[in-house]
């Protein structure tokens, strides 16, 4: 059985997959989900291994890939990850001193891109997708020539720490700073948390799904927001456009669940990219919520 690790803000899920005799195809025999113990790396740690004890129990581990915000430096300490106890942590050599299986590790989104190109969403593209989650924080993945594309300091796909784009105080609110340390990042106004810290902060509190159903009930206030979130991601994905140009631009994490954004931004994109008439998809991920965990399952395959 080969185990995928999904780690994400909000939780853990393991997925276990066994190759059905005689074919390339992976039957999934056990899902299983725990919150993320985000208060202390000790605490966080035990909550990854419950999981994996978990999925254990229904047959032996030949294989961990696991998918988790953040990055592994040169130094093997985590970076760049949003559930902010695993930064300067060795994670996967206390993981590693945990089992007696290959333990593999990419970005959560790279995962997200390996499982769509593969049999998802971006299953017709011949040799490039970009995968970006809006969820708790934003990020992304890059196949290229059938490849993922981490670069040589593992920051290859951090699209939620770039700039955003054409920020303007008078349409996308207060400046702000990012835990990472600079200034306006995309993941602070297009994550779900993004989305709702920004309506929070011009109107009244209320999280991502409130405000999506103030939306769909016809309340202008979250309409008005929710035009300028879509407007600021189409911002975001013009500039992938711009500098990748891949064939289809898959969309995961919680706020992608929202399907009306997709014709939205397709419609927008076209304002932000270089040629105004891209041929671009920007597509819903086919997986679902387990999308990201396949792909870190198949990562020890690569």
């Amino acid at each position: 059985m080969i185990v995928g690790l999904d780690i994400g803000g909000t939780k853990i899920e393991g997925i276990g997959l066994v190759k059905l005799a005689g074919s390339d195809v992976y039957e999934t025999v056990i899902k299983h989900r725990e919150p993320t113990n985000k208060e202390s790396y000790a605490a966080f740690i035990d909550s990854v291994m419950l999981v994996i004890d978990k999925v254990a129990a229904h047959g032996k581990i030949e294989s961990i890939g696991i998918g988790c915000c953040g990055s592994v430096g040169h130094d093997g300490l985590m970076q760049g990850a949003n559930v902010t106890v695993l930064n300067g942590q060795d994670f996967i050599g206390d993981l590693r001193s945990r089992t007696d299986v290959d333990v593999a590790i990419a970005n959560d989104a790279d995962c997200l891109a390996l499982s769509e190109f593969k049999d998802g969403a971006a299953i017709d593209a011949e040799q490039s997708c970009m995968a970006v989650i809006i969820g708790t924080g934003c990020g992304s993945g890059i196949v290229i020539n059938q490849k993922l594309v981490t670069g040589s300091n593992k920051l290859g796909g951090e699209i939620g720490h770039n700039p955003l784009p054409n920020f303007n105080p008078d349409i996308d609110g207060k400046a702000v700073k990012c835990y990472c340390g600079s200034m306006n990042c995309t993941e602070s106004f297009v994550s779900g948390t993004g989305f709702a810290r920004t309506f929070s902060q011009k109107y009244f509190e209320a999280d991502s799904k409130q405000i999506i159903e103030m939306v769909r009930a016809g309340d202008s206030k979250a309409q008005e927001h929710f035009d300028v979130y879509c407007d600021q991601l189409a911002r975001t994905l013009g500039s992938i456009v711009n500098f990748v140009d891949p064939e289809v631009i898959v969309l995961g994490g919680g706020m992608s669940n929202v399907d009306e954004i997709y014709a939205k931004v397709q419609d927008k994109l076209h304002a932000y990219t270089f040629t105004k008439s891209v041929t671009t998809k920007v597509v819903k991920n086919c997986h679902g919520d387990s999308s990201g965990v396949r792909g870190a399952a198949f990562l020890n395959a690569l």
